[in-house]
């Protein structure tokens, strides 16, 4: 029986179309309002959160789409789906929190952020904790792993390209945010958990 698109989840990806659609009609005036701009005149406090429907391509909406439907829908289902929009926004707004950060501390070239990555990579850490011996495969090379090696490697390497300063205009800074924030929430309500199980 096919499984329907849980409702948090269809929502998101819905949002972030529309506002894709937003962007090609009211052009670069609407992005520079609402991405995701470094500490000074034009940044906003919303653009923590704007710049996660906001995208640079067509290319680029369509595979943290994906991403979102492949991780987000059994992370929903795990998680409900309060909880789910609670940690894909925590994770939205700790990737923005660490891009500025990192953008603050290297004082390169100024440019805005835009991209739901920064959710999509706290949804990824999420699902490597939940199931880590599931196996995921890779588009290219095609090499099947469990997910939690997926995970690890792929923090990995956007660790050492965000250090390294390779593929600039890529925000490799929020992708480590957003599985920051997404780590320590689940932490947090692992704790809960033991805490309200305690006699």
């Amino acid at each position: 029986m096919r499984r329907t698109i849980p409702p948090v989840t269809r929502l998101l990806i819905l949002a972030n179309v529309a506002v894709f659609g937003l962007e090609l009609l009211r052009g670069d005036r609407f992005v520079d309002t609402f991405a995701l701009w470094p500490l000074g005149r034009h940044f906003h406090t919303w653009q923590l959160v704007t710049h996660a429907f906001l995208h640079g391509s067509s290319a680029h909406l369509f595979f943290n789409m994906f991403a979102l439907y492949m991780f987000g829908g059994e992370l929903e289902r795990v998680f409900g789906p309060r909880r789910y929009l609670e940690y894909y926004m925590v994770a939205v707004i700790t990737a923005g929190a660490t891009q500025l950060v990192a953008m603050s501390a290297t004082h390169g070239p100024v440019y805005p952020t835009v991209g739901a990555s920064g959710g999509v990579f706290g949804l990824l850490l999420a699902f490597g904790v939940l199931f880590p011996r599931r196996m995921l495969v890779l588009i290219f090379p095609p090499i099947p792993m469990p997910a939690w090696l997926f995970v690890t490697l792929y923090g990995l390497i956007e660790l050492y390209l965000g250090i390294t300063g390779t593929q600039m205009g890529v925000a490799h800074f929020a992708h480590l945010g957003g599985m920051l924030g997404g780590g320590l929430l689940l932490h947090r309500w692992r704790r809960q958990a033991l805490e309200a199980d305690e006699p």
